[in-house]
């Protein structure tokens, strides 16, 4: 018998490290077409679909699919009121701050995550507290259609190419 003596230990940390790898390809090829597709549809801060696919990559299809929602939902609401606000109230810290607590309250009384919240007021923030050439309505726009890229990217890589499973202990 000359086979070899793997230490369990070792063989662990090196399906571990293996599966982290395969993560970190996932989320790189994932995040660099997020960019392409936003600079191919010529969206203005493409970088947003990078970062979003980097928030949204996840170890199963169903964990992706539930970040997803609760991003675009809160980045839907968030550029609404975004947009509103810069258009009717720009530079007014009382409106941003009246912004953000309606949107809280708005997602609150339709029962979705404190996440999306979150994800509604980073959107508000950056609509009105960023200075931006052109309307607001059209910087909202392509907030929502960079954050979605971002996600549907993430969810196709998930789905395409899902996560080895952990063995069991």
């Amino acid at each position: 018998m000359n086979d070899p003596i793997v230490h369990p230990q070792t063989s662990t940390w090196r399906e571990a490290q293996q599966r982290e790898f395969a993560h970190a390809l996932r989320t790189t090829i994932a995040a660099v077409a997020s960019l392409l597709i936003g600079r191919l549809f010529r969206l203005p801060e493409s970088y947003w679909a990078a970062i979003t696919t980097i928030v949204v990559m996840q170890s199963t299809l169903g964990a992706a699919w539930t970040a997803s929602r609760q991003r675009l939902a809160g980045t839907a609401l968030g550029a609404a009121v975004g947009a509103l606000l810069a258009t009717y109230k720009p530079e007014s810290a009382i409106a941003f701050g009246v912004g953000i607590f309606g949107t809280g309250i708005v997602c609150a009384w339709l029962g979705i995550s404190r996440n999306a919240y979150r994800y509604a007021g980073i959107t508000v923030a950056i609509v009105v507290l960023i200075s931006h050439a052109g309307p607001a309505w059209r910087i909202a726009l392509h907030r929502f259609f960079e954050i979605s890229v971002g996600i549907a990217v993430a969810l196709a890589v998930t789905a395409l190419w899902p996560e080895a499973p952990a063995p069991a202990p």
